[in-house]
């Protein structure tokens, strides 16, 4: 308890955000043994986590031209600190899982987080490094990672290649830690192409646009894609990199989800200290109503 309260401390002593921040995560907050917000759940593979999961380019100043920030903003803001109070609070809000890079220095702040007792208990990782997969693969399992999925241009290089045995290699070390195993893309007929050459996934990660271009028709492509494959899959870029209001995607979204689809999104907090809030409740509402 007494290393939370240092955390909170410390927040408060920093810019007015970051305590409007901490203000949101801990208003409400349950007594220690209650459960806290939950939300619905989906499953990947034997591991259960909720619908919503937090998504993390924001925290590495990757916003795909987001109108909300520049790389730089979002690089300044998000200090560890920043990052564990945005994760507990998600936590707080029923978010139950976090989707990152497998990066050394998050490896670290994953760790500390976990040592300090943070309330957001899995990590799902997403191993980037195309030459240094297999290391990033292993570093993840090794580290509190409770589901890997191989990141998208990565993906897409190795098909672009044909080189679909390699990412059967990834998924295979993937599954050898007996953890669930994923694959994203940002091609519409990618995990197609999985499923027919019966590539060893749990799930999927559909990109819900082309990478720097947020047309329709995209979207349109990626959620026929979605609505074809047997496995669960987790939509991202679903607000088009904070171009889209969350209200009007998450109503068009959920229109198209299975039950078993969930949807991964990085947030804006220096902008919006309540957008976690407004995102989970969109995410309770509308899987109640479809």
């Amino acid at each position: 308890m007494s290393q939370r309260m240092t955390r909170r401390e410390a927040l408060k002593e920093t810019t007015g955000v970051v305590a409007a921040i901490a203000a949101v995560a801990t208003a409400g907050e349950a007594p220690p043994q209650a459960a806290p917000n939950t939300l619905p759940a989906i499953r990947l593979g034997d591991l259960a986590v909720s619908r919503l999961i937090l998504g993390s380019n924001p925290f590495f100043g990757f916003t795909h031209g987001n109108p909300q920030a520049t790389d730089r903003e979002m690089r300044e803001f998000y200090t560890e600190d920043r990052i564990m109070a945005v994760l507990d609070q998600a936590a707080d809000h029923g978010i139950t899982a976090v989707w990152t890079p497998c990066y050394d220095h998050w490896i670290r702040l994953w760790n500390r987080y976990r040592e300090k007792g943070g309330k957001l208990r899995i990590w799902i990782g997403q191993p980037d490094h195309f030459d240094q997969m297999k290391g990033h693969i292993s570093a993840c399992a090794k580290n509190g990672g409770k589901a890997i999925c191989i990141q998208g241009e990565c993906i897409d290089r190795a098909f672009r290649e044909g080189r679909h045995d390699l990412v059967r290699e990834w998924l295979d070390l993937v599954k050898s830690f007996g953890l669930p195993a994923g694959m994203a893309s940002h091609r519409a007929a990618t995990h197609l192409v999985a499923e027919e050459k019966k590539f060893p996934t749990d799930f999927y990660h559909q990109c819900l646009y082309q990478p720097d271009d947020y047309a329709r028709r995209w979207w349109e492509q990626a959620v026929a894609t979605i609505r074809q494959l047997p496995k669960p899959v987790v939509a991202y870029k679903v607000l088009a990199a904070g171009r889209i209001a969350p209200r009007e995607a998450f109503n068009d979204l959920f229109r198209q989800l299975r039950p078993k689809d969930g949807l991964c999104i990085g947030v804006c907090p220096s902008k919006d200290p309540r957008q976690i809030a407004e995102l989970a409740a969109l995410t309770r509402d509308l899987t109640a109503a479809t």
